[in-house]
């Protein structure tokens, strides 16, 4: 055999190598890269619904979070998304309450972000009444209706079905990613934002075919 022959034979070998690893790669396993809840969830029957559990004080939340706003402007048309914020502990209600009542005052999309940078990056405790509500006045909201808000009985009542939803859907930590009420993903699983990214596309295609079915 000549040369020439023996290295096409080898990269031809090699090509064949790559393409197996990528694809073996691109398999979604269940165990390793995602869980099926043991007690599936109520979800949205005609779109298939997708739920992202976080924390504002969480960084890999902060880290996935600019992936999760690219995925959303190319969703595809079948498909809806929330943000639930998860409560384990006491010290995450903070949160809570002001995802809902930033929701409840119609500005979520305007500051949802700023929430998160102003944790991470600015590194102010917004944990803390007085120091939250002295940052949402100077975003721009009136400070004693974002209060009002924030200490309402629907606020409240938000709060504890989110706590409940974190134990029903069996959640270890955050961010968690919830596919049609019962494939669970999350940051611990995947090495990389990317990896939870791809792991819930790979889950919402793995739906859409058992629908098919």
């Amino acid at each position: 055999m000549s040369l020439l022959r023996i290295l096409a034979a080898i990269l031809l070998l090699t090509g064949m190598s790559l393409t197996t690893i990528s694809s073996a790669r691109a398999e979604i396993v269940e165990g390793r890269d995602y869980t099926t809840l043991s007690h599936p969830q109520p979800a949205d029957e005609k779109s298939i619904e997708v739920i992202e559990f976080f924390w504002y004080g969480c960084p890999h939340c902060y880290e996935l979070h600019p992936r999760i706003k690219a995925w959303l402007k190319r969703m595809p048309g079948d498909v809806s998304f929330r943000y639930v914020p998860a409560v384990f502990r006491a010290n995450w209600i903070p949160g809570a309450k002001t995802f809902y009542a930033l929701e409840a005052l119609g500005v979520s999309d305007k500051l949802h972000d700023k929430v998160y940078d102003a944790i991470h990056r600015d590194k102010i405790d917004l944990t803390k009444d007085e120091i939250l509500f002295d940052w949402i006045a100077k975003q721009g909201v009136d400070r004693q209706k974002f209060i009002d808000a924030y200490n309402s009985f629907a606020v409240q009542n938000q709060v504890t079905r989110v706590t409940r939803m974190s134990k029903d859907y069996a959640l270890t930590g955050v961010p968690a990613v919830v596919v049609d009420g019962k494939y669970l993903t999350s940051g611990r699983m995947g090495s990389t934002p990317e990896d939870t990214i791809r792991t819930m596309e790979e889950l919402i295609e793995k739906v859409r075919k058992e629908r098919k079915k």
